[in-house]
């Protein structure tokens, strides 16, 4: 059964989601890179409004039966574009996250190469990257937040070089 994927616009009323799946502990522990303080409404707009407003960035809402199930974007990080998603937990295991993830880097971002980074100890999130193309191509430790410890992750590229 085909999965009903659509990517659309960001408008102010998806925030209002985006805010709520932010709230959630488990999807921010496997994000491991998030906001210092996924409670901090103040934060989350004013991040929101940059991102929305940067001509570098390209985000996209990600629709399933009519409801919205997350977001999916790219934006300029170092040597170029670096792609991150977010779905509700509740979409999880469908197949969602790989199909909004090949269409947006087929019709909404096709610049390469495209780079992404994910903690070590999300295989999920590993496999929908490995399932559009990605590939490992380093590892690197940062602070995660959510976390509140060091936290080893893979850096995957998309394309050449």
């Amino acid at each position: 059964m085909p999965i009903d994927c659509e990517l659309r616009e960001v408008v102010d009323a998806d925030l209002e989601v985006f805010f709520a799946q932010q709230l959630d502990p488990e999807a921010n522990w496997m994000a491991a890179f998030t906001a210092k303080d996924p409670t901090d409404r103040a934060a989350f707009d004013a991040h929101w409004a940059r991102a929305r407003a940067a001509t570098t960035v390209v985000i996209r809402t990600i629709m399933t039966d009519g409801r919205i199930a997350g977001s999916v974007l790219s934006y300029v990080e170092g040597d170029g574009p670096e792609v991150s998603y977010w779905l509700g937990r509740e979409y999880w295991g469908r197949g969602l996250a790989s199909a909004a993830l090949a269409a947006f880097l087929e019709h909404v971002n096709p610049a390469r190469p495209m780079r992404a980074r994910v903690a070590k100890d999300n295989p999920a999130s590993l496999r929908v990257l490995q399932k559009c193309g990605f590939r490992i191509v380093g590892e690197d430790r940062g602070y995660a937040q959510a976390r509140g410890a060091e936290t080893e992750e893979y850096l995957l590229l998309l394309g050449a070089p």
